[in-house]
């Protein structure tokens, strides 16, 4: 079942890409029977298909005697499927996979896919170590998707703006599965007491690299929402560099503060918490479902400070709200590169175009926010994008359309625990593959 169930997702990401996340939750929601051992397995299966998808049809087109596009896509998730499992996870015997591979073709009602299906994975068995693969003296770019499955045009971009090497680390630390990181909320409370409360709940916490609040949970598998320290709202699910982000802003008891795209709240609660609760954070986003959310993490979190609006943010926002804020985050909507080992799907759903209109989206809502920050306040723009387009040309775009904006060093402003995440321009600057957390991106500028 946990297959089939995982195959069902993927097919559904195939009509509509980009919502693993919610595919996922309709499947557990439409089958409240599945224990947290079989919700792990489609987890890992869905993801890990969509991590080395790449790979995995460059082995189906290796091993086929006819065009890849004439697979139909179903029939192409049951082979990704089965041959994740063979490739990628040892615990799963090979007979195992493929059967289960068959079983799945039959229901497809053409008589000839399972023995199409069972064919082509008992021939990769048997060849394994002799499927072809591209010279990397010779075709390096080529090597490099097929090797960590990166699609082409991104293999390309960050070679040219990482060097080779970097490049090649950075894709594989992408791969990599990461564990589960939340943030303390410190409103109820502290780091150690916490630690110990998961102790005592069988999840093994430690503290990370750099985020005060921050929290790794090692091992740990199935939701967190089972979890009683979840239900009384002593943490919040939120990756370390996110972490440090709401830190860069400064914002202090009694501020007004404005988060611009708010989606979910995590940075919105945890600059309410950073101002023990005391002033407003604004929380603006678009979309009803994530501001339902947010404010369900806000009431769980007991963080009332957090006022959520619905509005566009690439609109008149001076028109919508008359406030004046001492600071403002924008966590502008951007490609995601930064965060792929999250969100392997990205691989599949970005483009190149898509870097070049998210760049034009940034700078309309950074434009729009900006008209709502008094004299000598601040406002921080982030994004989880390893991309120039999306991060210095948009701040240079910005400074050259307000000449009453000046661009601050960050170093100023971290404290000494994120010393290493300022680069030398005075950005707050993670790379996966150097500092072991997501790759972010923030400038933070002051308003003369």
């Amino acid at each position: 079942m946990p297959r089939d169930l995982a195959l069902t997702v993927l097919n559904s990401l195939d009509y509509s890409p980009g919502f693993q996340e919610r595919y996922l939750e309709t499947v557990f929601e439409e089958n409240p029977g599945l224990d947290e051992r079989d919700r792990a397995f489609i987890v890992h299966l869905v993801q890990g298909v969509l991590r080395w998808r790449i790979r995995l049809d460059w082995i189906i087109t290796q091993t086929v005697r006819f065009p890849f596009d004439n697979i139909e896509p179903p029939i192409l998730n049951i082979l990704r499927l089965a041959l994740y499992q063979i490739f990628f996870m040892d615990r799963v015997p090979e007979h195992a996979a493929v059967n289960e591979a068959v079983r799945q073709a039959r229901r497809a009602g053409n008589k000839h896919v399972p023995g199409f299906v069972n064919g082509i994975l008992r021939h990769v068995c048997r060849g394994k170590g002799r499927i072809f693969s591209p010279d990397p003296s010779m075709e390096r770019d080529l090597y490099l998707s097929v090797s960590y499955a990166y699609p082409l045009w991104l293999i390309k971009k960050w070679t040219k703006e990482l060097g080779p090497e970097a490049a090649e680390r950075l894709l594989d630390a992408g791969n990599r599965i990461p564990e589960t990181v939340i943030r303390v909320n410190t409103l109820k409370i502290g780091r150690k007491g916490l630690i110990q409360r998961l102790t005592d709940e069988g999840v093994n916490g430690v503290a990370p690299s750099y985020s005060p609040e921050g929290v790794n949970l090692y091992g740990f598998k199935g939701s967190v929402s089972r979890l009683k320290t979840f239900q009384e709202g002593l943490f919040q699910v939120q990756g370390e560099a996110a972490q440090v982000c709401s830190h860069l802003l400064v914002p202090r008891s009694g501020e007004l503060v404005f988060d611009v795209c708010a989606g979910l709240g995590g940075k919105s609660t945890h600059l309410a918490a950073l101002m023990n609760d005391r002033g407003l954070v604004l929380a603006l986003d678009r979309s009803h479902v994530r501001l339902k959310g947010l404010l369900q993490n806000s009431v769980r979190l007991g963080t009332g400070s957090v006022l959520p609006v619905v509005a566009d943010a690439s609109g008149q926002l001076f028109w919508v709200l008359r406030y004046s804020f001492d600071k403002i985050l924008v966590d502008g909507p951007c490609s995601g590169l930064g965060v792929i080992s999250r969100h392997p799907d990205t691989k599949l759903t970005k483009t190149e175009e898509d870097i070049e209109r998210l760049a034009l989206l940034q700078k309309t809502i950074l434009n729009q926010a900006v008209q709502l920050l008094r004299k000598n306040g601040r406002i921080l723009y982030v994004t989880c994008t390893i991309s120039r387009e999306e991060n210095e040309d948009v701040v240079e775009d910005f400074l050259e359309k307000n000449d009453d904006m000046a661009l601050e060093d960050l170093k100023r402003s971290i404290p000494e625990w994120g010393s290493d995440l300022i680069d030398d321009n005075g950005f707050y600057r993670t790379f996966p593959h150097v500092h072991g957390i997501e790759g972010f991106f923030g400038a933070l500028f002051r308003k003369n």
